[in-house]
């Protein structure tokens, strides 16, 4: 390994729904369990703003 190996940008960590979880390590098992856990705060943000547009579309159209 060469000292320009650690100059290359490294690949984002990513899962896979239903991967093979048996060669992964505690350290990379919780990576990956931070990686969903962010995920779903992402998701759960997102559906809140559309929820939000359609409670607001939903009230200006039953006026």
């Amino acid at each position: 390994m060469s000292f320009l190996d650690d100059d290359r940008p490294k690949k984002p960590i990513t899962h896979e729904l239903g991967s093979d979880l048996s060669m992964l390590s505690v350290d990379e098992l919780e990576s990956r369990i931070g990686l969903l856990r962010q995920e779903i705060s992402r998701l759960e943000a997102e559906k809140e703003i559309k929820a939000a547009g359609r409670r607001a579309a939903d009230s200006l159209f039953r006026s």
